[in-house]
C-alpha cells in the first residue's frame, strides 16, 4: 500500500494543469466531447435484457448508443453476450463483474471472452477488508484494491473502482472514505469510474475531484435524481433518492462534462436508477441519450 504523499507526488504535476479546467478554450472542450461516444450501463435495461437480449441490444443501438458497459450477461455466457453485442454493432470496453469469488481466474477469462479493457467493482467490503464506517476499514479496502488491481494487470486487463454515495460519509474529523481510496491506492494500477450522480447525491462535486485527481478517472456514470432530493450517504430503502431521466432532475451536466473533457476520462455511460416512474426503461434511455447528444 502506497503512502498518501506518494499519490500526491504522482498527481502533483497534473493538478497544476487541471486547476485551469474551467478556463479551457470552449472550442477544444466541444471538440473533445464531440469525439466521445455516448454509452450506456446496461443495468439501466437489465429487466429488458433478461427477457430479450438480442432485441434489447438492437433497440439500444437504434437509439444511437455505440458503447455499452455490462452488468452481467443476462443468462448467457460472456462469449455469447459478446456475439450479441457484435450483431447489434455495439462496442464494449468495460464490464462490472461479480468479485465475491476466491479465484479471479474465471472472472478474468470472462472479461477476455467479452473483449473488454476494464473490469469494474464497487465496495468489496468483507470481514477481511474492514467495513465502510471507519478509517481503518477504508485503509484495508485500499490495500485490497491494490492487490486486486495487480492481479488484474497481470491478467492483461485494467481495474477500476466505481463509487456510490456511502463512500462520502464523514468518518470523523472531516475524513472521507472515498478520499482514502484515492490517496492510498496505486495510481498506476487502480483507476476510478466516477458515478457523478451518486457523488452529487452525497453532497460532493465531480469538478472538485477532476481538479485534484485529473489522471485517476477513465469513465463516468451519468445519472440524475428528481429535484428536491435530499443529500445523503445511505442506500437504504426510503433514504436513497429517486432516479429520473437526464435533464428532468436537478443535475446540470454541462459544466461537469466540460471539466471531464480536460481529464483522462474516455468513456461516458448513461445509467438510470430504477424504478422508472413515467416511461419504460428503453424510452428513458432514449431521453437520456438525447440529453447528452444535445450537449
Amino acid at each position: 500500500m502506497i503512502s498518501i504523499s506518494r499519490r500526491r507526488f504522482l498527481e502533483s504535476g497534473a493538478i497544476a494543469g487541471a486547476s485551469s479546467l474551467l478556463s479551457v478554450a470552449p472550442g477544444k472542450i466541444h471538440a473533445a466531447l464531440a469525439g466521445a461516444p455516448i454509452g450506456i450501463q446496461l443495468y439501466t435495461v437489465g429487466k429488458e435484457l433478461q427477457s430479450d437480449v438480442r432485441g434489447t441490444l438492437r433497440q439500444i443501438a437504434a437509439i444511437g448508443y455505440t458503447e455499452v458497459e455490462t452488468a452481467g450477461f443476462a443468462g448467457l455466457t460472456a462469449r455469447e453476450f459478446r456475439d450479441e453485442l457484435r450483431r447489434a454493432g455495439i462496442h464494449c470496453h468495460s464490464a462490472h463483474m461479480q468479485w465475491n469469488v476466491q479465484d479471479l481466474g474465471a472472472l478474468f477469462d470472462d472479461a477476455h471472452a467479452l473483449g473488454v479493457n476494464f473490469v469494474v467493482s464497487s465496495a468489496l467490503f468483507s470481514s477481511g477488508s474492514g467495513d465502510g464506517s471507519t478509517v481503518d476499514g477504508y485503509k484495508k479496502l485500499a490495500a485490497k484494491l491494490n492487490g486486486i488491481a495487480q492481479k488484474t494487470h497481470d491478467a492483461g486487463l485494467r481495474y477500476a473502482y466505481h463509487n456510490h454515495n456511502f463512500e462520502f460519509k464523514d468518518l470523523g474529523a472531516g475524513i472521507i472514505g472515498y478520499d482514502i481510496l484515492l490517496s492510498e491506492t496505486d495510481p498506476a494500477l487502480v483507476q476510478f469510474e466516477l458515478d457523478c450522480g451518486w457523488m452529487i447525491a452525497a453532497g460532493s462535486q465531480p469538478i472538485e475531484y477532476f481538479i485534484k485527481y485529473p489522471r485517476s478517472y477513465r469513465m463516468l456514470h451519468i445519472k440524475d435524481f428528481v429535484a428536491g432530493s435530499k443529500i445523503g450517504t445511505s442506500l437504504a430503502s426510503g433514504l436513497r433518492p429517486q432516479g429520473t431521466e437526464l435533464g428532468r432532475g436537478h443535475i446540470d451536466y454541462k459544466p461537469i462534462l466540460d471539466a471531464a473533457a480536460a481529464t483522462a476520462v474516455k468513456f461516458y455511460y448513461v445509467e438510470q436508477e430504477p424504478p422508472f416512474l413515467d416511461m419504460s426503461a428503453l424510452n428513458a434511455a432514449k431521453v437520456d441519450y438525447e440529453y447528452l447528444r444535445r450537449l
